[in-house]
């Protein structure tokens, strides 16, 4: 199994910067994606942001050029660096992996974490 626990969010001014963080533990090895979704009120989830075992890293449109996901694999962290921040990035942030095992794919999602952009 494995376990993903996220840090950051919180309130920030609009044109701020936030940064996100998840960690994972347990069978890491199986992880072949690392990622950042999000769901704003009323709105289905989305992608924000993945990175692959080849790496190649992929955003969605709205946030290309300000989010920038990056990882440190030795310390199984990887981070959404959010610049330019708008009202309408306000949403429920959630990582998630991508992992294999015995022939299953399967996917893991972290607790979430609220990030809210108002003045």
């Amino acid at each position: 199994q494995v376990q993903l626990l996220e840090s950051g969010g919180g309130l920030v001014q609009p044109g701020g910067s936030l940064r996100l963080s998840c960690s994972a533990s347990g069978d890491i090895d199986s992880i072949y994606t690392w990622g950042w979704y999000r769901q704003a009120p009323g709105r289905q989830r989305e992608l924000v942001a993945m990175l692959t075992s080849r790496g190649s890293t992929e955003y969605v449109d709205s946030v290309k050029g300000r989010f920038t996901l990056s990882r440190d694999p030795p310390k199984n962290i990887w981070s959404l660096q959010m610049s330019s921040l708008q009202p309408e990035d306000t949403a429920v942030y959630y990582c998630h992996v991508d992992r294999y095992e015995r022939g299953r794919y399967l996917e893991v999602w972290g607790q979430g974490t609220l990030v809210t952009v108002s003045s």
